[in-house]
């Protein structure tokens, strides 16, 4: 079954993100993406984010298309103008990717390329409007298409630290909903029963709720993550649990995977992110049971 209709049935769903490379060497993304197959509904592939350039999102969507599983896009307006994001939507439908993901570009200064020139033609909600008129035949000039392409397109909702900034939050996500999104991914979930009011909040809106698990990898990011990013949550119990394991690394998937099987009940989905460890995608999916 297609991740749109395990969306529209109701079932949770899996989704795993997977960078390309640096380079034109694919040889470990495909292999990573094989080891997964058949575990989860569909793989997500970020383009340059982070500010690091990269393989093209496109080209990635299009590998895993061609090992027989589901792809899906991110898309932002940082680094093309509003014609040459039109055409990779296009593109994106050629070559059988049928999902897609709008996402804020990060900050150039934080990437390998600081000298690029940002583009920002559009914003985030011009962008999903752009995306729904093709799909209605039109392109932004109101010109008709030669064949239209058809995609479940979704949104992300940016980090919140208290209830001031999720209710900002909502308030903009009602409109990227308004605008075309049809399933939302959440900032990372680490303590489940804090965020689960949150989590509820935000399927209040009606659209599919899909929880990122980030897995942590060590003692120091856990630490890093709990001082510096907002909303994280993450606790001191927490991070003593991994301090004290045995095997900190197991420990830190083992954990990621604890977290996917207590979200089975509260959201519609999860998106696991290893920003580099792929490889263990497998052995989290095995704690949680998938």
């Amino acid at each position: 079954m297609s991740f749109q209709r395990r969306l529209a049935s109701g079932d949770f769903v899996v989704l795993a993100e997977m960078n390309t490379p640096k380079g034109v060497n694919v040889a470990e993304l495909v292999a990573n993406a094989r080891k997964i197959k058949g575990r989860v509904d569909a793989v997500i592939i970020p383009d340059m984010d982070n500010g690091v350039m990269r393989m093209s999102a496109l080209a990635g969507g299009a590998l895993i298309h061609q090992q027989g599983m589901e792809a899906i896009i991110h898309l932002y307006c940082r680094d093309r103008n509003r014609m040459a994001l039109q055409g990779d939507v296009l593109a994106a439908h050629l070559l059988g990717i049928r999902n897609l993901v709008v996402v804020p570009g990060e900050e150039m200064a934080n990437g390998d390329h600081r000298d690029a020139t940002v583009v920002n033609d559009l914003d985030e909600l011009e962008l999903l409007g752009a995306i729904r008129s093709l799909q209605n035949g039109v392109d932004m000039s109101g010109f008709s298409l030669n064949g239209n392409p058809e995609f479940m397109t979704g949104c992300t909702l940016g980090a919140f630290a208290d209830e001031q900034a999720l209710d900002a939050e909502l308030a903009a996500l009602e409109k990227k909903v308004a605008a075309g999104a049809g399933f939302v991914i959440t900032p990372p979930v680490f303590d489940v029963e804090r965020s689960a009011a949150d989590l509820e909040k935000i399927a209040a809106l009606k659209v599919p709720v899909i929880a990122t698990v980030f897995l942590l990898k060590s003692v120091g990011i856990a630490r890093y993550m709990s001082l510096n990013e907002p909303g994280a949550h993450i606790s001191e119990e927490m991070i003593k649990r991994i301090r004290k394991a045995p095997n900190r690394e197991m420990e830190c998937q083992r954990i990621a995977g604890e977290t996917i099987a207590q979200l089975k009940n509260l959201v519609q989905g999860v998106k696991i992110e290893t920003l580099g460890w792929e490889h263990k995608l497998p052995t989290i999916l095995g704690f949680a049971g998938l």
